[in-house]
């Protein structure tokens, strides 16, 4: 019988991602929600404050490359203008940030679906995370070739917070190629904006 890794299982119940269970098995059944996830009315309260909150969806990259998809990024205007988001302290990403001290994040729009899903570790990526798509190399980091902008950041500081770790940048570099609507995600699924 086919047993899904423990990491899938691990990113479902932790980043609250919609799961597609694939078992070849003659008769098997394709779920269109996690199979696995709590029911509604046992989700902890704090989780479903969170998922009622609608979030940008961003990628961000560091030399290596390395990717994750982020959907806790804050931006600050100041002098200087500051970057904060909270990402997996185990991820590929957070070590390539740590080692190069500096990071993309790039805003996704509703075409990078399957590529936020690459990124969050919830969709197959042959070949590595950056063999598909069109990507401009940056000194931060790769960023979609298609995507509305970027900003360049340098790491300034991190702590843990909560189950995550928070970032602290300074915004070196802001790239913003034409204005697109945001990817957003709200309630464990991607949406779009709507008038």
């Amino acid at each position: 019988m086919w047993k899904r890794p423990g990491r899938f299982l691990g990113w479902a119940r932790g980043r609250g991602g919609t799961m597609f269970h694939v078992n070849h098995e003659p008769g098997a059944e394709i779920h269109h929600t996690d199979p696995f996830a709590a029911p509604a009315g046992q989700r902890s309260p704090v989780r479903r404050l969170r998922g009622r909150l609608a979030a940008p969806v961003t990628l961000w990259t560091a030399p290596g490359p390395a990717g994750l998809t982020v959907s806790s990024t804050l931006v600050a205007e100041g002098e200087p203008d500051r970057l904060l988001g909270l990402v997996d302290p185990e991820s590929d990403l957070w070590a390539a940030v740590e080692e190069a001290g500096r990071f993309a994040v790039a805003p996704l729009g509703p075409q990078h679906r399957q590529l936020a899903d690459r990124f969050a570790g919830l969709f197959p990526s042959p070949g590595g995370l950056f063999a598909l798509d069109s990507w401009v190399d940056t000194p931060y980091g790769p960023v979609p070739a298609d995507a509305g902008g970027w900003a360049g950041c340098r790491l300034d500081a991190t702590r843990e917070y909560g189950w995550g770790l928070l970032v602290e940048a300074t915004i070196e570099a802001v790239d913003l190629a034409e204005d697109t609507p945001p990817l957003l995600h709200y309630r464990g699924r991607y949406r779009g904006l709507t008038d």
